[in-house]
């Protein structure tokens, strides 16, 4: 983000009364850390596409050939 935005978004919030600016605050906190989350799941996912790929292959080549089972959810 350039410095403009940033200057512009701080001058928005310190407009606000000390109250807001503590809820607005907390909030892009919360918003930043969410964003944070979902990059790092995409770039775990990104790492092991191909491998969770290969294994939806495999499973799908076993129910075929008629060597899987259904999932006993009991023993889980």
């Amino acid at each position: 983000m350039s410095s403009v935005a940033i200057e512009n978004l701080v001058e928005i919030v310190e407009a606000l009364p000390t109250e807001l600016q503590e809820r607005v605050v907390e909030h892009l906190r919360e918003y930043i850390a969410d964003l944070q989350d979902d990059q790092r799941w995409d770039a775990s996912f990104s790492r092991t596409q191909s491998a969770l790929e290969a294994a939806a292959r495999r499973a799908k080549q076993e129910r075929v050939e008629g060597k899987a089972t259904a999932m006993d959810y009991e023993r889980l």
